[in-house]
């Protein structure tokens, strides 16, 4: 019986090792992965913010040309 549990110790030591070798592995992956959406989520909002400018810069410029074809009344 203290043959088996020596064995038993013995052989779940490395076992464990790599069962949390694996798990911080893992939580890495998630970690860059988090990052990456993050990373993401702000290129979102410029690309955003720059579509946002442009649009309203393209307005100006339209309403300043019906301005200037606007036939004026004296």
């Amino acid at each position: 019986m203290t043959g088996t549990i020596a064995v038993v110790m013995v052989f779940s030591i490395p076992i464990i090792a790599i069962v949390t070798t694996h798990f911080q592995k893992q939580t890495k992956i998630q970690h860059k992965m988090i990052q990456d959406q993050i990373e993401l989520e702000k290129l979102k909002q410029e690309n955003y913010l720059i579509e946002t400018q442009k649009m309203r810069l393209e307005l100006e410029q339209m309403q300043l040309e019906e301005y200037k074809n606007k036939p004026k009344i004296l």
